[in-house]
């Protein structure tokens, strides 16, 4: 049996899957119509639904024969809060929250093999179709495992997916080890003195600091990690002050860190909680001592 000719014969309906849940994007914890609309179609296919895991998250469960094995199947459902920019009829119409990384193509993928097999049932086992929430918070796997996921539907491997728009169309890029970093983010708030912009020496100036942060940052790799890992510290928020003539009481950055390995993850941790906390360990320097402190 050739399985992409049976699967293009849904074609059309998987088109308007993905169109709708395009139009309705959600954000993280809050993929309720997305979530309704994918236990519907489970249901609507034999597949039997549990509902709860990680708040909004959804498991279908498919067995066949007598075989032992058991496979998850992962994708997940949440949004970004981004205002989408086009003119296409399936654009966003959730203010300020668009699908801009794909996920309503994962969901629709994931629907597209459920009902693949629950309709062929060419398989002796268990699959486990496991739609997860708040992806892009980077909790929404975990709150599932902790409400007991593996506990109640256990695994023997389980597979997912991530779209590539450099792949060409039609193929699949694989490969041993990692494939997807690990994502942790921060938020740091400076707190500092508003003044008249001025007469800064009123004041203490937390853009300043910020700015500083910001470049320390740039070194966390560089100096301290081995060049043959893979990680990346990247700041992609900066917010500070409304007026142009004064220096604002507070600043705000937040950045996104990602790794492959836990060791990598811990050292990056560490050093981001140091450089903020103004430790002299910034580049390893040592303790200063003597009169050449200042």
């Amino acid at each position: 049996m050739s399985i992409i000719p049976m699967i293009s014969e849904f074609h059309a309906d998987m088109t308007e899957w993905r169109r709708d849940f395009h139009a309705h994007p959600e954000l993280n914890y809050e993929e309720q119509r997305t979530s309704d609309r994918v236990a519907s179609l489970l249901e609507s296919w034999g597949i039997e639904v549990h509902r709860g895991f990680g708040k909004t998250g959804v498991v279908g469960v498919l067995r066949q024969g007598n075989g032992p094995g058991a496979i998850g199947l992962r994708a997940d459902m949440d949004a970004l809060p981004m205002q989408e920019q086009s003119d296409l009829p399936y654009k966003s119409t959730n203010d300020g929250v668009m699908h801009a990384c794909g996920h309503d193509g994962h969901t629709t993928m994931l629907l597209g093999a459920a009902r693949y097999l629950a309709e062929t049932r060419n398989f002796s086992g268990t699959v486990v179709f496991i739609f997860q929430p708040a992806e892009e918070r980077g909790s929404g796997g975990k709150a599932m495992i902790a409400d007991g996921l593996f506990e109640k539907f256990p695994c023997d491997t389980v597979w997912a997916v991530h779209n590539t728009p450099t792949i060409p169309k039609g193929k699949v890029a694989v490969r041993s080890g990692p494939v997807m970093a690990a994502v942790d983010g921060m938020r740091i708030l400076i707190k500092g003195k508003g003044c008249h912009g001025a007469r800064p020496q009123a004041g203490n100036d937390p853009i300043s600091v910020g700015v500083q942060l910001h470049t320390a940052f740039q070194h966390i790799v560089t100096k301290n990690i081995d060049p043959v890992e893979t990680a990346l510290v990247n700041v992609t928020q900066f917010h500070a002050g409304t007026a142009v003539n004064v220096v604002p009481p507070t600043a705000e950055l937040a950045a996104t860190i990602r790794t492959f390995s836990e060791d990598v993850r811990q050292t990056i941790k560490r050093r981001v909680h140091e450089v903020v906390k103004g430790d002299r360990h910034l580049q390893r320097r040592p303790p200063c001592t003597g009169r050449s402190c200042r």
